[in-house]
């Protein structure tokens, strides 16, 4: 059946809250569930605008309307979400739901959260050797968090350990934070960026990282390969896309009534590497042959 039958036949509104930036793709998937937007489901959405530190006062607006699930991305989200609400079905998109005590179990989540665990933390240090691989004449590796400490830098400083270079933190939550560290970065001798995972970060790339790095004539390898696809050098892990598909299905499985302890916490399926050699051109960088013979795409 077309899917605004199916979304009319589905019968009852629903009304999904959701707390953190969110791609169009996420409602797509909704839509190819069923859940159509203006039909039979309504969302009620505090994005990009919502800063982290406004999360918890977010969350309880969202759940005062009722929602019939709550999407929060990014594990600040999530503990914000759990916070304001025992009751409502959570799902979460974050590093690592175990890790960050957000589930007691991946295989049958407790309690009312389930979601998309990226691992990002580990994928981190992957990067900076990916980095490394690509620009191995670099010593000062620059890592960009959302905050400090750097939860993960004993990986990372382990990895760069292994490789020969030094990481030098830094953290921006803010526009005006991003163009003062990006800045710092060249007064600190910075040879490279490695754009830690972050969902604050992440949704503030397209207009303002991206040309604040090119601006800097800083090469840097991102999160997403979307990223390198929008102008970044490089990006490895799995597609922004696909991971909030995930979370939009298990979304779906909730709405249709599932328990949350039945719908276990979900891991990404497949990673890629984009490197984008327009912006290695502009950014006056070549990359080997043997990083370029393993990439996933190349944008010439």
């Amino acid at each position: 059946m077309p899917l605004e039958a199916r979304a009319q036949r589905a019968g009852r509104p629903y009304r999904v809250a959701v707390l953190g930036p969110v791609p169009p793709s996420f409602f797509d998937e909704l839509r190819r569930a069923g859940f159509v937007r203006g039909s039979n489901l309504e969302i009620d959405s505090r994005g990009e605008s919502v800063a982290a530190v406004s999360y918890a006062s977010a969350a309880v607006e969202l759940t005062e309307a009722s929602p019939n699930v709550l999407m929060a991305v990014g594990a600040e989200a999530g503990r914000a979400a759990q916070k304001a609400t025992q009751r409502i079905p959570i799902v979460v998109i974050a590093d690592d739901l175990l890790g960050s005590q957000l589930v007691a179990s991946m295989p049958r989540p407790e309690g009312n959260t389930t979601g998309v665990a990226i691992f990002a933390f580990q994928l981190d240090a992957k990067r900076l050797e990916l980095l490394h691989e690509a620009l191995p004449g670099t010593r000062r590796i620059a890592a960009l968090a959302d905050r400090l400490p750097i939860p993960n830098m004993d990986a990372l400083k382990s990895a760069a350990k292994r490789l020969g270079v030094e990481i030098v933190p830094f953290a921006a939550r803010s526009e005006e934070d991003l163009i003062r560290v990006i800045d710092a970065m060249k007064v600190e001798e910075v040879e490279a960026v490695n754009l830690l995972a972050s969902p604050i970060l992440a949704s503030k790339f397209q207009y303002l990282i991206r040309d604040r790095l090119a601006l800097r004539r800083l090469p840097a390898i991102l999160q997403w390969p979307e990223q390198a696809e929008e102008g970044g050098l490089m990006g490895y892990g799995p597609r922004l896309s696909a991971v909030f598909d995930q979370s939009a299905r298990q979304v779906a499985r909730l709405l249709r009534g599932a328990k949350v302890a039945d719908v276990p916490v979900e891991q990404p399926i497949k990673f890629e590497l984009v490197i984008n050699l327009k912006t290695a051109k502009m950014l006056g960088v070549e990359i080997p042959p043997i990083v370029l013979s393993r990439a996933d795409r190349t944008i010439e």
